[in-house]
C-alpha cells in the first residue's frame, strides 16, 4: 500500500500511485479482458476536510476506462489508503476524451480502408505514409448511434517536417470506430484542388534571420524570490499550491495572501473547466468542427516538454506531470509547469513637483504557466500573481490555424484566404470556461453585479455631470447568468459579508473581464446544446463536490444539456455561502495572412482584483530596488 505521509493530500498521484491504483484495478474481477486507460487522476478530497487540516484524508485514485469488448465507459474510484475499489460505474451519456493512442492510431486504421485510400487516390499520387490525419470528435447531431467515433480529416505532406497544413483533402472525411479502430463510413463531398504552395516556418525554410538583438539578460545571482516545497509555493505575502490533472491541466490550490501571521484565503481552487472552439462554416468539411479541448482531448495529457531560454526566461522551478498511459502505466511529462518570476514595469509612482522628490517601485509578478498542443492548436494558460493582491488569467493562443482549400481565384464567405492557391480558413471562436471556487477570507461569499450608471440631470445634479457606481446582490443561479457589459464597466464583485475592513465593508474582490465575444453559434445549433456555458459569460452555483465541469463529466459524443445549463436549472438559492463563478472566456478568430503559416500570439484573459480585502495599498511596503543597473544607475527614492 502507498503510504500517505508524504504528500499534501491535494498533490497530484505519483508514478508509484498511478501504478498502484491500476494494480488494484486489474485485480477487480470486473476488470474487463480488453480494455483501455484514459485517465488516472486525484480524486481530490472533501473541500472541509482540507480546510480543516485533517491529517487523516483517504487518498483516493478517480480512473475511467473503456471495456473495449462491451463498448462500455466505466468510471471506478480506488482508495489507495486501503487498498481496494470503493466505487464502480458505468457511464451511459457520452464518451470518454479521446485518448493518445487513438489519435495515433486512426492513421494505419485509414489507410487499411480501400474506400478512404480509393478517395485519397482520386486527388493524387500522394504518399500515405506522409499524409496527416487528425482526428476530429464526432459531436452529436441526432444519429441513433453510440459507437465511440472520430471523424478524421487528411492534409499532405511532401515529407517528414513538412508543414501538412498547407495542403488541406476538402470534402474527404473519414468515419472512424476507436473501439475497432475500423474505417465504419467515408464521405466524399466532392473533388476539390489540393493546395500546392509549402507553408514551412522552420528557419532552414526561411532564409537568413534577423541578427540585429543584442542579448538581453535576465540574472539573479541571489537566487529565486519564491521557495517551493512539494507542490506548495510561498512568494511574497502569496501563498498557493499547483496541481495539475490530465484533463484541466494547471489548477492552483489554496490561494492565499499571508497579513499577521495568518493565510487569508482567496480562491480554493481554479483551473480552466472546459474549452470549445465552433467554427462558423457550413461547407461539409468544416460544418462539425466544435473540439472540446478539455472535455474531447485532455487537454492536460497533451501538456508540452518546456524549454528553458524559450518558453520561460529567468531562474527558473519546474514541475513534471505524471500521467497513466492506455495500459495504466505510469509516464511522465518532464517541465510541463514553469514557475518563475517576472519583472513587470512600474508598480507604483509619485513624483512631488513641490519637493522635486519621486517615489517609484518596480512591479514583480510571479508567473505559474503551461503549454500544451491540440493536433494544430497550442495554448498557453499562464496565471500571474502581482505583488498589489491581485490574480491574472492569461491565456496564449498559437500553433497553426485549421485550413480548407477553395478552388484557386474563390473565397469564402465564412473563412480568409491565406495565399493565393486556394488555401483557407475558417472563422471561428475558442470559448474556455474558467472554475473559479472562492473563498475569499473564508468561505461563506455573496456576489454582486456591479456597474457604472448616469445621474439624470437636474436637482442635486445641475451640470448633469454625476455618475455612481451601483451595486446589485445576485441571490439565485438565473439572476446570475449574464453578460459582460463594457460599456458600463461591469464586474462581478465577491465579499464577505461577516469580515469588515477599516472603513465598515465588506471585504472582496472582484471578477474584471478583458476583452470578450458573444457566442454565434444559434441556441437550436448542437454545439449550443452541448456547451451551453458558451452563451452567457457569468454562471455562479453553491459549491458541489460533483459539478467540475462546465460541459458535465462526458461531453464528448453527450447529446447536450448537461454540466451548469442542467446545474443550475432549478435555480438555486446563492445569496450567501459556498459558492463557485464560471467565467465563460471568448476569443473571436476572423484568420489573417499574418496568421499563416504559424500564428503569431493572442491573448485573452481576466483579473481578480481585491476591493477592499485590504485597508490601504498592500504594496507601499515593497523596497526599491537596491542593485546597481547595467548603466551604473541606481532606483531612486527618498
Amino acid at each position: 500500500m502507498v503510504q500517505m505521509q508524504t504528500r499534501n493530500a491535494l498533490a497530484p498521484l505519483s508514478a508509484v500511485e498511478i501504478s498502484e491504483a491500476a494494480g488494484i484495478l486489474r485485480m477487480d474481477v470486473r476488470m474487463p479482458a480488453r480494455r483501455r486507460f484514459v485517465q488516472i487522476t486525484l480524486r481530490e478530497p472533501n473541500k472541509a476536510d482540507v480546510l480543516a487540516g485533517r491529517d487523516d484524508i483517504e487518498r483516493e485514485a478517480l480512473v475511467a476506462l473503456m471495456d473495449l469488448d462491451a463498448r462500455l465507459t466505466i468510471e471506478a474510484v480506488v482508495s489507495l489508503t486501503s487498498g481496494v475499489v470503493t466505487a464502480w460505474d458505468v457511464i451511459s451519456d457520452g464518451q470518454p476524451p479521446i485518448t493518445y493512442d487513438e489519435m495515433l492510431g486512426v492513421h494505419q486504421a485509414c489507410l487499411e480502408s480501400e474506400e478512404y485510400v480509393a478517395a485519397i487516390r482520386k486527388r493524387g499520387d500522394f504518399d500515405l505514409d506522409l499524409l496527416m490525419i487528425d482526428p476530429w470528435s464526432a459531436g452529436s447531431y441526432g444519429e441513433p448511434d453510440h459507437r465511440r467515433l472520430a471523424r478524421c480529416l487528411t492534409w499532405v505532406r511532401t515529407s517528414e517536417d513538412d508543414n501538412g497544413y498547407a495542403r488541406p483533402v476538402e470534402n474527404v472525411i473519414a468515419l472512424v470506430d476507436l473501439h475497432e479502430m475500423k474505417v465504419v463510413d467515408v464521405e466524399d463531398h466532392g473533388l476539390a484542388p489540393v493546395p500546392t504552395m509549402a507553408g514551412n516556418y522552420a528557419p532552414k525554410y526561411i532564409g537568413p534571420l534577423l541578427d540585429d538583438l543584442k542579448p538581453l539578460e535576465i540574472q539573479q545571482p541571489d537566487g529565486a524570490s519564491f521557495t517551493v516545497d512539494g507542490h506548495e509555493i510561498a512568494w511574497q505575502k502569496w501563498r498557493l499550491r499547483v496541481g495539475f490533472t490530465p484533463r484541466e491541466g494547471l489548477v492552483l490550490h489554496t490561494v492565499g495572501w499571508e497579513e499577521d501571521g495568518r493565510v487569508r484565503p482567496v480562491l480554493y481552487r481554479g483551473s480552466c473547466a472546459e474549452m470549445v472552439v465552433p467554427y462558423g462554416d457550413p461547407a461539409p468539411t468544416h460544418m462539425r468542427k466544435n473540439a472540446f479541448d478539455v472535455g474531447e482531448y485532455n487537454i492536460g495529457l497533451l501538456a508540452n516538454s518546456l524549454e528553458l531560454g524559450c518558453d520561460c526566461l529567468g531562474l527558473i522551478h519546474y514541475f513534471d506531470a505524471v500521467f497513466a498511459d492506455g495500459a495504466g502505466n505510469p509516464y511522465t511529462i518532464p517541465n510541463a509547469i514553469c514557475l518563475h518570476e517576472e519583472d513587470y514595469g512600474t508598480l507604483w509612482r509619485h513624483f512631488d513637483f513641490r519637493t522635486g522628490s519621486s517615489e517609484v517601485r518596480r512591479a514583480r509578478r510571479l508567473v505559474v504557466s503551461f503549454f500544451s498542443t491540440v493536433g494544430n492548436y497550442d495554448y498557453g494558460f499562464f496565471w500571474y500573481l502581482y505583488q498589489d493582491g491581485s490574480i491574472e488569467l492569461e491565456c496564449k493562443l498559437t500553433g497553426i490555424v485549421s485550413t480548407g482549400a477553395l478552388e484557386p481565384g474563390t473565397t469564402s464567405k465564412y473563412g480568409e484566404l491565406l495565399n493565393d492557391d486556394g488555401l483557407y480558413a475558417p472563422i471561428h471562436q475558442h470559448f474556455f470556461s474558467f472554475r473559479l471556487d472562492m473563498d475569499v477570507d473564508g468561505p461563506d461569499n455573496a456576489i454582486y453585479e456591479v456597474h457604472a450608471e448616469a445621474e439624470p440631470a437636474g436637482v442635486g445634479n445641475a451640470l448633469g455631470n454625476a455618475f455612481f457606481s451601483k451595486a446589485t446582490h445576485l441571490t439565485t443561479e438565473a439572476e446570475a447568468q449574464q453578460q459582460i457589459d463594457p460599456l458600463r464597466g461591469r464586474v462581478w464583485k465577491i465579499v464577505n459579508p461577516a469580515v469588515r475592513n477599516a472603513v465598515g465593508n465588506p471585504v472582496g474582490y472582484r471578477l474584471v473581464p478583458h476583452a470578450n465575444v458573444a457566442a454565434f453559434a444559434a441556441p437550436e445549433a448542437s454545439v449550443s446544446q452541448r456547451a451551453g456555458f458558451i452563451h452567457k459569460h457569468l454562471w455562479v452555483t453553491p459549491h458541489e463536490p460533483g459539478e467540475m465541469y462546465a460541459a458535465g463529466d462526458y461531453p464528448n459524443q453527450h447529446p447536450g444539456g448537461a454540466g451548469l445549463p442542467a446545474w443550475t436549472a432549478g435555480n438555486r438559492d446563492i445569496s450567501h455561502g459556498d459558492l463557485v463563478l464560471w467565467y465563460t472566456l471568448g476569443s473571436h478568430h476572423v484568420v489573417r495572412p499574418e496568421d499563416w503559416p504559424v500564428m503569431p500570439v493572442t491573448r485573452a484573459g481576466f483579473t481578480l482584483q481585491p476591493i477592499g480585502f485590504f485597508d490601504r495599498n498592500p504594496a507601499l511596503d515593497v523596497a526599491k530596488p537596491q542593485h546597481v543597473h547595467g548603466n551604473g544607475a541606481h532606483c531612486g527614492g527618498g
